[in-house]
């Protein structure tokens, strides 16, 4: 069993206590990184912080973000946990902060401050040799609310759309947009291969001039595979897509920092491209493992 960092102090798991006000439990205020840890340091932790910090200013949950104070905060869960595999999860809250009250803004914040580290899911070696099978829930992703594209608390849709899918055996749910355009899965992002090229949908902070906002989130393991492809000489292409973009490609597969690389061959009954993980998505796989070691193992400072 191992401890858990809160607010500047590990405890055991059953010693992790919040205040029943905590605006993340009363009201899902908060916003949390899940990342993958290998040699014992976090893979892109910066990204990670950085992308939580934009999210806290943006969405008003704090003016700014203490961002070194969180990176030891992980290094130290890993450190006293002696993890050097792991899936960590870090969870800032505005702690009893109340944003009803008229002052709020010129209350001092006092954070909660919560980081979850264990061992990475196993997941089956079949998902990755012979891909998944995928559902398309129905328009849930909103570009009007200013809560998309960011890693809220608020999660319940997502895992409610995951578990809808799971039970029709699917092991994801690919969300549309309310114009009916292929955003994300409900906890990952999506890649298209077409003609040897890549098609993502535009991801928050890559709108066009005066488009919509994208309800997309930033993936750091998506960012790191765009940035493997177009070293590989891959063109890649962020757009609007449809569903009928999706059931023509010739591979599809799904990023995040759990299963890294998720091939998908089937979207419900329609089976994609010639039904086998294809050769792209394999390529990219196998480069995004050998990138996160390589980085991990390198890195200057413990991560």
């Amino acid at each position: 069993m191992v401890d858990i960092y809160l607010n500047g102090a590990m405890v055991p798991p059953d010693g992790a206590l919040v205040r029943a006000e905590d605006a993340g439990l009363q009201h899902a205020v908060g916003l949390f990184e899940t990342m993958a840890a290998l040699n014992g340091r976090v893979f892109r932790l910066e990204a990670h912080l950085d992308r939580m910090q934009r999210s806290a200013v943006e969405l008003g949950l704090a003016r700014s973000l203490d961002v070194g104070a969180l990176a030891q905060a992980v290094r130290q869960t890993l450190e006293h946990n002696k993890l050097t595999a792991a899936r960590v999860r870090l969870t800032v809250t505005p702690g009893g902060v109340s944003l009803l009250r008229r002052d709020a803004e010129a209350a001092p914040v006092e954070p909660t401050v919560l980081v979850v580290a264990h061992e990475p899911v196993q997941y089956d070696p079949a998902y990755f040799e012979k891909g998944i099978m995928v559902r398309v829930a129905g328009p849930l992703a909103n570009p009007f609310d200013p809560m998309s594209g960011h890693k809220t608390l608020a999660y319940w849709s997502r895992l409610r759309s995951l578990r809808q899918a799971a039970g029709l055996g699917a092991a994801e749910a690919l969300w549309l947009s309310v114009t009916n355009h292929l955003a994300s899965g409900a906890v990952s992002n999506i890649f298209l291969v077409r003609n040897g090229e890549l098609q993502t949908p535009i991801a928050r902070g890559e709108e066009v001039k005066d488009g919509l906002p994208a309800p997309v989130l930033p993936g750091i393991t998506r960012a790191a595979v765009i940035e493997l492809a177009l070293g590989m000489g891959v063109t890649v292409h962020r757009r609007m897509l449809g569903v009928a973009d999706l059931l023509d490609a010739d591979e599809v597969f799904l990023t995040n920092s759990g299963w890294h690389v998720l091939p998908v061959t089937s979207v419900e009954k329609k089976t994609i491209g010639d039904g086998r993980v294809g050769e792209t998505t394999t390529q990219l796989r196998t480069a995004l493992l050998e990138l996160i070691d390589r980085e991990t193992r390198t890195a200057q400072t413990p991560a």
